[in-house]
Parts: structure tokens; C-alpha cells; sequence
């Protein structure tokens, strides 16, 4: 076969430029926000006074990040965010992963009762008073569960591996592991797991990146103070030390208060940006392939 060239015309040439600045904007509006929170956080007091920062840091000092991080409640308030985080996506991923498994399987009767009862919390809740009063009743109220446990599964989430697992497991598969003598557990684990690394990790960005940021949760269920996710000690600190009458009449330490919620930022979003690289690729697949078919 004759080898085709298929030259760029004016336009075409043209409209790849067009489409190139277009992604360039995009991408600095992306990223100007995190270079200026960064630069704020980490500049002199007084020039954030003077709010002479809009781009790169002027000087340097990181004044503000001492007044949060010299607390023993914020190592306290972190290490009780890491605890949710992997409690609760561990307790996320059995629920989601084995729940969206039993309703992909087409031998199951009641599949469609219970994705139809899975679909109506979508679109119906009862509210936060009836939740709060069963929390309540089942003694987890101001407990680490009371955190983790009400929100075991994401029903969309749910959705997206019921449908990986249709589209990606062909149903040969299960029947020969089932002739050869294994049961429902056994295929789930040794047959599905295993190549469903793709949703696994969109699943696990999704519930870690709502463990990491969730706050009205603790704010409403926990009572004690040494329980606090670090969302809500950010949260508590930064309304704490916006009371004048609170704080030193020093205006480096009002310039560093100031700078408080621009570190606040930075401590809060860095574990997930550090974290997100390692599994972009899998979540780009995963959310396609999951998100194609109901």
C-alpha cells in the first residue's frame, strides 16, 4: 500500500496552535493557585501584610507553620486523620468491592431489589437529625466508628465497580473456576481482585480523598477533642486565633496568624497531591472502563 501524507494545512496548523495556547491557559490557572497559596505560606510576615505577594515567595519564614505544627493536638488531630483514612477506606473497599461483585453476578435472584434499594439513598435521605439519633442509639456517638461506619459505602461509588466487574470479568471465566471446584470467595478473591487493580485504586482515591477532607462528620459526632480529625483542629485553630482579644499585639504574630489558613492549605492538600502521581494511571482507566456502561 502507498504510504499516505496527510500535510497540515493553514488551518490545521492554526487550530493545533489555538488548541495549545487554550491548554497552556488551563494549565496556569490550574497551577497559580498552589503556587501563590505556597508562596504565601512560606513568605515574610510582612510582606504578606503588604500583600506584595502574587507570584514567588519574598523571603522566607515559616512562622506560621510553627504555630500550627508546635501543638501536641496537631500531631494528635493527624494521626487521628490517618486513622480514619485507612480504617475507613479498608472498611470502604471490603463493603463496595464485595457488594458490587454479588450485584454484577447474573445468577444472584435479587440483584435488582437491592440495586434499586442502593439507588433510592442517591436520591432520598432521611436528613441529619435521623442520623444523628441512630448514631446515637447505636452507642457510636463520640467514637472513632462514628466516623467511619456511616458512611461504609458510597452507593455511586458501588455503581462504577458493579459496572468494571460486568464489563472486565467475562462470565467464562467465573463458570470454569466454579467447575473446578471453586466457590463464590474463592473466585472473588483469587480471580477478581487481581485484575481489578485499575478500579481498586480509582476506589481508594475516591474514599481516602473523603476520609482526608471530612470535617462536618467529626464536627457533629464527636464531642471530645482528642478524637478531632487535623480538618477540624485546622478549622478550630484558624477561628480561634482570628479573635483579636486572643492573640499577641505583635504584628508579626498578626502577619503570621494571617498566613495561618495559606499554611492550613499546604499541610491539608500534600499527602493527597504526593500521593495522587502513583496512582494516575490506574485511575484514568479505571473510571473510564467503570463509567462506560450501567
Amino acid at each position: 500500500m502507498n504510504n499516505i501524507n496527510f500535510a497540515k494545512t493553514p488551518l490545521d496548523r492554526l487550530i493545533d496552535t489555538l488548541i495549545y495556547i487554550l491548554l497552556l491557559a488551563i494549565c496556569l490557572i490550574t497551577v497559580y493557585p498552589l503556587v501563590y497559596v505556597l508562596s504565601m505560606s512560606i513568605s515574610e510576615p510582612e510582606a504578606v501584610l503588604r500583600q506584595e505577594v502574587w507570584l514567588y515567595p519574598i523571603g522566607f519564614s515559616i512562622a506560621s507553620y510553627e504555630l500550627i505544627m508546635g501543638s501536641g493536638m496537631f500531631w494528635l488531630a493527624y494521626g487521628n486523620t490517618l486513622w480514619y483514612v485507612i480504617v475507613g477506606t479498608i472498611i470502604n473497599m471490603v463493603l463496595t468491592l464485595s457488594a458490587a461483585y454479588v450485584l454484577s453476578v447474573n445468577v444472584f435472584f435479587a440483584k435488582k431489589f437491592f440495586m434499586v434499594m442502593f439507588v433510592i439513598t442517591m436520591f432520598f435521605s432521611g436528613g441529619l437529625i435521623p442520623l444523628f439519633l441512630q448514631v446515637n442509639r447505636l452507642g457510636l456517638y463520640d467514637t472513632r466508628w462514628a466516623i467511619v461506619l456511616p458512611a461504609a459505602v458510597s452507593t455511586w461509588n458501588l455503581i462504577i465497580a458493579r459496572t468494571y466487574f460486568k464489563m472486565s470479568i467475562p462470565e467464562g471465566v467465573t463458570e470454569s473456576a466454579k467447575i473446578d471446584g471453586a466457590n463464590d470467595l474463592l473466585i472473588f478473591l483469587r480471580i477478581v481482585l487481581p485484575v481489578s487493580k485499575p478500579i481498586i485504586a480509582v476506589l481508594v482515591i475516591f474514599y481516602a480523598v473523603a476520609h482526608w477532607n471530612s470535617w462536618f462528620t467529626a464536627n457533629i459526632f464527636l464531642a471530645s477533642v482528642d478524637l478531632h480529625p487535623l480538618q477540624l483542629f485546622l478549622r478550630r485553630m484558624l477561628l480561634t486565633t482570628a479573635d483579636p482579644f486572643a492573640i499577641e499585639a505583635s504584628i508579626e504574630h498578626v502577619a503570621a496568624v494571617q498566613q495561618m489558613k495559606f499554611a492550613s492549605i499546604v499541610i491539608s492538600t500534600l499527602p493527597i497531591l504526593c500521593i495522587y502521581p502513583f496512582f494516575q494511571k490506574h485511575f484514568v482507566k479505571g473510571i473510564m472502563l467503570g463509567s462506560l456502561k450501567g
